[in-house]
């Protein structure tokens, strides 16, 4: 089985950010290396890193974990957002940065090539073209086996296609983020591109894991998307009595739910949802297992879905970063 055949016939990966970064406190580096050892245990065999998190911190826990099971793993990262040192988050999408950043992320993971090596977000001081021209670079070098986007829109990843043929592309999905229905998920079928959805719980909303905002982390992301803001985080949690039911009379968790409909919508959509805990990781795992009729489908989709939930997925700052299609 082929590398790309690996990423398609696991229908659901392990997000690693949670473990280093974004959500809540980070886990130390010895809990996170056994977490992600339990998680190949039980059967986790794609792992999604980025140079960002933990300003490269998940990459060396990451690598330090699954060396030992190098060749039985898919092994994804992430270029061009990164830590600097004193500005904090920061984009360079140009090739001599790509190239450094993939050294240097080769070097955390503790390997040779890196199965699949996303452009974590567009640089629009950059033409996408030649941040594929550099992916061409190292893919001819035999430092990644394949390349991909992160938040995207069809048209970005159309033309940097033409450029290099693109194996896949990363978009937040679920049930309360639709927008890669606008434009991303046909593209993708067009093209024969593996589209992998990030955040499929709806950033731990779906499966319940936070039952009130005074939980989260002083600088926990999700306290700067409206959606977590105070007014809209009480009129979503609404829609969740309801969510739950569809769940029990489904026969699974609300967490399996999440990731069974996009399973549902798309058999060759690959989920990774992230999160800190092993038995969240096994529950997560599970979903595999579970279909859905399509009257569950349509029930879920009139419950949750762009006009009945409140708040946009990004704040007005946070949208500067995003290159995907927009509903109107």
């Amino acid at each position: 089985m082929s590398k790309l055949e690996m990423l398609r016939n696991n229908p659901i990966g392990l997000g690693c950010m949670n473990m280093s970064h974004a959500y809540n406190t980070p886990v130390s580096d010895d809990e996170a290396i056994k977490g992600f050892r339990e998680a190949f245990e039980m059967g986790y065999r794609h792992f999604d890193t980025a140079t960002l998190y933990g300003g490269g911190k998940n990459e060396k826990v990451v690598g330090e974990a699954l060396k030992s099971v190098r060749d039985e793993i898919f092994l994804a990262s992430k270029c061009v957002l990164y830590i600097d040192p004193e500005k904090g988050k920061a984009l360079d999408g140009r090739p001599e940065t790509i190239k450094a950043q993939c050294e240097a992320s080769l070097k955390r993971l503790q390997t040779d090539q890196i199965d699949l090596y996303y452009l974590h977000r567009r640089d629009f001081d950059v033409p996408i073209e030649e941040s594929a021209g550099a992916m061409a670079d190292l893919i001819k070098e035999g430092k990644i086996a394949s390349y991909g986007l992160s938040e995207m829109s069809a048209d970005t990843l159309r033309a940097a296609h033409k450029e290099c043929p693109v194996a896949a592309i990363q978009t937040e999905y679920s049930l309360w983020t639709r927008n890669p229905e606008i434009a991303v998920l046909d593209a993708c079928r067009e093209l024969d591109v593996t589209f992998v959805a990030f955040s499929p719980l709806a950033r731990g909303f779906l499966s319940l894991t936070i039952d009130n905002l005074d939980e989260l982390a002083e600088k926990d992301i999700r306290r700067a998307m409206p959606r977590f803001y105070p007014e809209n985080f009480e009129q979503n949690r609404a829609l969740l009595s309801d969510y739950v039911a569809i769940a029990e009379r489904a026969g699974c968790t609300p967490a399996q739910l999440a990731l069974a409909w996009i399973r549902a919508k798309d058999p060759s959509i690959v989920s990774i949802p992230g999160t800190r805990f092993v038995e969240h990781m096994r529950d997560n795992l599970g979903a595999a297992d579970v279909t859905l009729s399509s009257d569950i489908v349509n029930e879920l989709e009139q419950l949750i879905n762009r006009d009945t939930v409140a708040g946009e997925r990004y704040s007005t700052g946070q949208q500067t970063e995003i290159d995907t299609e927009e509903f109107a």
